[in-house]
């Protein structure tokens, strides 16, 4: 341990603390804009500066405190050059604030209150125009709000692997593009919206579905329904004011019922139908000798990595859709079948926490009945967006129920949301499935938690299953190598694109760099979908009473030829740069 003093008061930290983490442990603010903790931490932006007594100020993100070391934050010189570095960010940046997705949750608009900037054209001066960068389907890219912070930079390529984008140029003309500067949806991007979560102003955003949708719902010859991503409920109330990881799941579905949707769904019943048709399929491949490891397909985003950075490895993906697209092609086959409505007036809404489920709607393998599964996908945040412009008092509303046809879910279903949740709820339908006894211990501890790539080997009768569970494309492929290489042999791995799976989506409420340093949304969110999997009367998927009669009067069983052709897909390799391949 070592001493530091900060504005006169003594901290002890560890030895190898940086002087912003020091400043924070005597509960001191030092307001940051690039910084991102575990991620980026470069100093790029300077705004962090503290005087320690040098003869310049230093960035205290990477100034590393040492013993006996007097630091200085809040001095007359601090604050003036905290104001012109940021005057000079100002001074190039497209301040509509008004209109910006990112208004009243950006870091750099909270900034310039705490600061008292209060003319952002105070120094004038040349401005660089972009063109606003719109093809792809999940994400927008807007360079006039750009900091050059490198936030999205580090997220593609440090957390996804990807890196299809980052800085070019140098001085005033620097900026972030895609290689070639390529439109985004021209480079290998999966449409994880890392880049998105990570940005602190409005420079990148998700693709706006919500004027569609609500053209939708003002059309009374279509009947559309609404199905809620089991991630969602433990997020959404972060927008309304709400404790991060309040399950919200009855004001939700209280919510959408009041936004006029004509059914309100839960996917969760999806996630269990799902693990019936990837138990099953994974039995099938060991007892049969199929391609091993079979590999979750439950993610678009680690799908699209999959499809164009590891192409070798597609026979190894479970055939099976992801629960929302399985859900679609239910409604529009049984339930459009039961409740007599033509499949052409019906619409799908899918309310995800992930920007890759708007690409994966739109993927032309995924129209089991000729026309798509999934007509159109809201993040957490736009469904946000609509209970607001509707004038509902989110925290105050009554708890409400899913429609029944498609609202009955077990536990298995809920833990979807987080990393190691599709493996433990497909665990505990492949052991009843193997052994033909019910599993009494239900909490695979195994596969838990939010360690980078977590194995485990697990014991089912006379069968031992060996398991994987890695979330961010980047581990990923550090656990691809090693299969590659021959050094690691598994029945069974789930992978998740983002980190923490589905509960730091693309499209779940932004954190603020902030507030990361002290919260993990990994772990806070997660625990809302174990506790409700606790709460749930039934956690197995294959005893959810829905899903039985749902086999016994249309699919007839797991796999069968009416499942594989409404429930399963197929995946092709993809180029990284297709523009350049023409």
């Amino acid at each position: 341990m070592i001493t530091l003093t900060i504005d006169g008061t003594e901290v002890k930290v560890e030895k190898g603390t940086t002087v912003l983490e020091a400043a924070r442990k005597a509960h001191i603010h030092i307001p940051t804009l690039c910084f991102l903790k575990d991620l980026n931490e470069i100093g790029a932006c300077r705004i962090c500066v503290v005087d320690a007594g040098a003869r310049n100020l230093q960035a205290s993100c990477v100034l590393e405190a040492q013993d006996g070391m007097v630091v200085k934050t809040n001095t007359p010189r601090v604050r003036e050059a905290r104001r012109t570095i940021l005057e000079l960010i100002l001074s190039n940046h497209d301040k509509k604030c008004l209109s910006c997705v990112r208004s009243q949750n950006c870091e750099l608009q909270k900034l310039s209150l705490e600061l008292g900037i209060e003319d952002g054209e105070a120094l004038g001066g040349e401005r660089t125009h972009y063109e606003i960068d719109e093809s792809s389907v999940s994400i927008v890219r807007d360079n006039n709000k750009c900091i050059l912070c490198r936030r999205c930079v580090a997220a593609c390529s440090k957390t996804q692997g990807c890196g299809v984008i980052g800085a070019v140029n140098r001085g005033f003309k620097t900026s972030i593009e895609s290689p070639w500067e390529l439109p985004i949806n021209q480079t290998a991007c999966i449409r994880c919206g890392q880049c998105i979560a990570a940005c602190p102003v409005g420079a990148l955003y998700t693709r706006n579905e919500i004027d569609r949708v609500w053209d939708m719902l003002a059309d009374d010859s279509l009947y559309t329904v609404v199905q809620t991503a089991p991630a969602v409920r433990a997020a959404l109330g972060e927008e309304f004011g709400m404790p991060m990881g309040t399950n919200v799941t009855g004001k939700m579905a209280a919510a959408l019922r009041r936004l006029s949707f004509d059914k309100v769904f839960d996917t969760d019943f999806a996630a269990d139908l799902t693990i019936m048709e990837e138990a099953v399929e994974l039995v099938n491949r060991i007892k049969t000798g199929g391609v091993l490891p079979m590999i979750t397909s439950c993610s678009p985003g680690w799908i699209s990595y999959c499809e164009a950075y590891y192409p070798e490895f597609i026979p190894n993906l479970s055939s099976c859709k992801s629960p929302h697209e399985m859900l679609g092609a239910i409604v529009k086959s049984y339930y459009a079948e039961k409740m007599d409505i033509p499949v052409e007036k019906i619409r799908v809404v899918s309310i995800m926490p992930c920007t890759a489920k708007k690409y994966e709607a739109k993927r032309p393998e995924l129209a089991a009945n000729g026309y798509p599964d999934v007509d159109a996908v809201l993040t957490t945040r736009e469904l946000a967006r609509m209970i607001k412009t509707a004038g509902i008092d989110f925290a105050r509303l009554p708890d409400e129920d899913f429609d029944s046809a498609f609202g009955e879910s077990t536990g298995a279903s809920v833990i979807f949301g987080t990393t190691g949740g599709v493996m433990e709820a497909a665990l505990r339908t492949a052991y009843d499935v193997l052994t033909g006894e019910s599993l009494e211990e239900l909490d695979f501890h195994q596969v838990r938690g939010v360690k980078n790539i977590k194995e485990a080997s697990i014991k089912i009768g006379d069968n031992t299953i060996n398991v994987a569970v890695v979330h961010g494309t980047a581990n990923a492929k550090e656990l691809l190598e090693t299969i590659k290489a021959g050094e690691k042999e598994y029945h069974f791995i789930e992978v998740m694109g983002c980190p923490g799976g589905c509960v730091t989506g693309g499209g779940q409420p932004i954190v603020p760099a902030q507030e990361r340093i002290d919260v993990d949304p990994r772990i806070e969110r997660a625990k809302a979908l174990y506790s409700a999997d606790a709460e749930k009367p039934l956690r197995k998927s294959h005893e959810n009473p829905s899903i039985i009669k749902l086999y016994e009067e249309f699919l007839e069983e797991p796999n069968s030829y009416k499942a594989h052709h409404l429930l399963h897909t197929k995946y092709t390799q993809k180029s990284k740069y297709p523009a350049l391949e023409k």
